[in-house]
């Protein structure tokens, strides 16, 4: 037997626009509880009282949670942004020769440009500018993986108050993905959040982020 209230928050995030009308008190709790069990292939007679009631008691949860959000927002207002265009991330087979990383490492910082490298399970992604990309293909050419160009850097620092506040990084991609952006990459040290969105969004993303 499904769990009625589990499935019913579950539609309601995968939703944004009704979880905001939820929240702010805009729509119809029989109206939405038919659509949930419709598009669910619930039987309607049988679940529509339960999908009602979980509609009324996850609201309240929505409300709880908007002095969290509160807290996310003051972040956010308070942090800096920093943006870097022309950038590439090209993801690399694991099984690399580990000298000629650290080769290409001093080749770029002795430029003073970004390298940045995050280590997956079965991958690498090198992260830089558009211009060490010949020096990329130079030592890793037989292991490239894929190409990612044309990319904006999107660097949020913060104040040190975002370590103890959860939600945050989940808050910005969650708004990024309202509004069709698509984070190619991202990753954080300790207050600073980047993610590599395509160029033609960077204009975007700032304006999301203007708080």
């Amino acid at each position: 037997m499904p769990n009625i209230t589990k499935l019913t928050e579950q539609y309601i995030l995968e939703h944004p626009s009704i979880k905001d009308c939820l929240k702010n008190g805009l729509i119809n709790y029989s109206s939405l509880s038919r659509q949930i069990t419709s598009e669910l292939n619930l039987n309607l007679k049988k679940n529509f009282d339960a999908i009602l009631i979980a509609c009324r008691r996850f609201k309240s949860k929505l409300r709880k949670g908007e002095v969290h959000e509160k807290e996310i927002l003051k972040i956010l207002k308070d942090s800096k942004i920093e943006i870097k265009n022309k950038i590439v991330a090209v993801v690399l087979e694991k099984d690399i020769y580990f000298g000629h990383l650290i080769s290409l490492e001093k080749e770029i910082k002795k430029q003073n440009e970004i390298f940045r490298v995050i280590e997956g399970v079965s991958a690498i992604t090198i992260i830089t500018t558009e211009e060490f990309l010949d020096s990329i293909k130079k030592y890793f050419r037989n292991k490239i993986i894929l190409e990612n160009k044309n990319l904006a850097e999107i660097t949020i620092k913060s104040p040190k108050e975002i370590e103890t506040t959860p939600g945050t990084y989940a808050y910005m991609s969650s708004l990024f993905g309202e509004n069709n952006i698509n984070i190619v990459e991202s990753l954080s040290c300790w207050t600073d959040t980047i993610f590599l969105v395509k160029e033609e969004d960077a204009g975007k993303v700032i304006g999301l982020l203007r708080f």
